[in-house]
């Protein structure tokens, strides 16, 4: 049977939001994401991060640098004892269409397939309501942070969304507490 997992966005969720990370310096963790990392991992839930880089098409920096800024992220949160699970990256930008660009479910879908996932019984945790669509469209759960974009936008956009997320968060800890609890309360019914 296909794994639940929590696919994760990465700027304000994961690292702070300032823009393009345009040199690997810029990547810094926000509180509590190592720790929340480490609950999942430890509830034995797959972590993906799923993230729109146009900042390579745009001519900002090299491909190669997103790779760089990954590789630091996986040793930060080693580092504090977690792991994400796979990294998928769509370095398109938005006048492109392509299929992996985020609201579009691509890279979860190609997640899925690489790790035998199940989207439907999983995760999308994110700091803007462009995440919340791409969890609609693959089927999965949305969940809203505060870091980042969040608060802001659901403050003075959540109004004019066509659907609410399935939970809003203080932070991705407080996301990774609320997903063991949901998805441990199923298994049990």
């Amino acid at each position: 049977m296909s794994q639940i997992a929590v696919f994760l966005d990465r700027d304000g969720t994961i690292n702070e939001e300032m823009g393009y990370v345009n040199h690997v310096d810029r990547l810094v963790l926000l509180p509590r994401t190592a720790a929340a990392i480490r609950l999942l991992n430890q509830a034995g839930v797959k972590v993906v991060v799923v993230t729109n880089q146009s900042g390579a098409a745009r001519g900002y920096f090299e491909p190669a640098l997103v790779d760089e800024v990954h590789r630091k992220l996986v040793q930060l949160l080693a580092a504090e004892g977690a792991h994400v699970d796979a990294i998928y990256t769509c370095l398109h930008g938005p006048d492109e269409g392509c299929a992996c660009r985020k609201p579009k479910p691509g890279l979860i879908e190609q997640a899925a397939r690489d790790l035998d996932l199940d989207p439907a019984r999983s995760y999308v945790v994110g700091d803007r309501y462009n995440d919340m669509e791409t969890a609609r469209n693959a089927g999965a759960k949305g969940v809203l942070v505060f870091t980042g974009y969040g608060r802001g936008e659901y403050e003075h956009q959540s109004h004019t969304w066509p659907a609410p997320p399935a939970h809003v968060a203080e932070d991705l800890l407080d996301a990774a507490e609320w997903i063991i609890n949901e998805f441990t309360g199923q298994a049990q019914m």
